[in-house]
């Protein structure tokens, strides 16, 4: 019976010796490019000193972004990715309906496009199929913005009939921060096929700079991006 047990437990040894003779995992290189749609509205917070109660609420507005990216896997679950992406931001406005339960007249939204630069970690589980999660610092440049407005409130806006809680601050007003900084974390599932890997993924993104300048002085004290995006990634290994 001790002479079993011995043997089974040098069968055991040996097999987990063997699996830790697998091949040295080799660091690999992805170059990539990628695009999808994305949903963006800007986080306002007037300073109350100056904005006499009045508010400001946004709504999601559609856009998109994309471009390229490196990514290079140092290690087994570990690795990193830098990307250079165009990315369509801004926000549209959302004005309450009337007294008697009428959709405000007054429509307004302002488009702001940014060259964006994220670095993030990504870990991953699996193997043809993995799991993944992206996470870390982005840095964007603004490249160009406008706004629309309708007739309607541009019309109120000449009167100077507006009431004085009504925030007109953003109107007229293009972004007076021309870079802007933030978080951006994603998860996903990537395909890995012999042609290549094919990355899916939904993002959310969190501004922690403003559009405006946002000194006690200054109207604002936020105007941060939020962006939720969904992005498709065609990855080719290098070496």
């Amino acid at each position: 019976m001790a002479n079993r047990f011995i043997i089974l437990l040098l069968s055991g040894l040996v097999i987990v010796a063997a699996n830790g003779q697998d091949e040295k995992f080799q660091p690999e290189w992805n170059v990539g490019a990628g695009f999808g749609p994305a949903f963006s509205s800007v986080s306002f917070e007037p300073n109350s000193a100056l904005s006499l109660g009045g508010k400001i609420s946004t709504e999601n507005i559609r856009q998109y972004s994309g471009g390229f990216a490196v990514r290079y896997i140092t290690e087994k679950k570990l690795g990193l990715i830098a990307e250079l992406n165009y990315s369509r931001q801004g926000w549209e406005q959302y004005f309450e309906p009337n007294q008697s339960g009428e959709a405000s007249p007054y429509q307004h939204s302002h488009q702001l496009n940014y060259l964006e630069l994220p670095v993030l970690t990504h870990i991953y589980f699996g193997n043809k199929v993995r799991f993944f999660v992206n996470l870390g610092p982005k840095i964007s440049f603004l490249i160009s913005d406008g706004e629309k407005m309708n007739r309607a409130l541009s019309d109120e806006l000449a009167s100077g009939n507006m009431p004085a809680s009504f925030v007109t601050h953003q109107y007229y007003r293009m972004a007076e921060k021309k870079i802007d900084y933030g978080l951006m974390g994603g998860m996903g599932l990537e395909f890995r096929t012999d042609v290549g890997h094919f990355a899916l993924e939904g993002r959310y993104t969190f501004g922690l700079g403003d559009i405006y300048n946002n000194r006690k002085s200054d109207f604002f004290n936020r105007s941060a991006n939020r962006v939720i995006s969904a992005k498709l990634t065609y990855y080719v290994k290098l070496f």
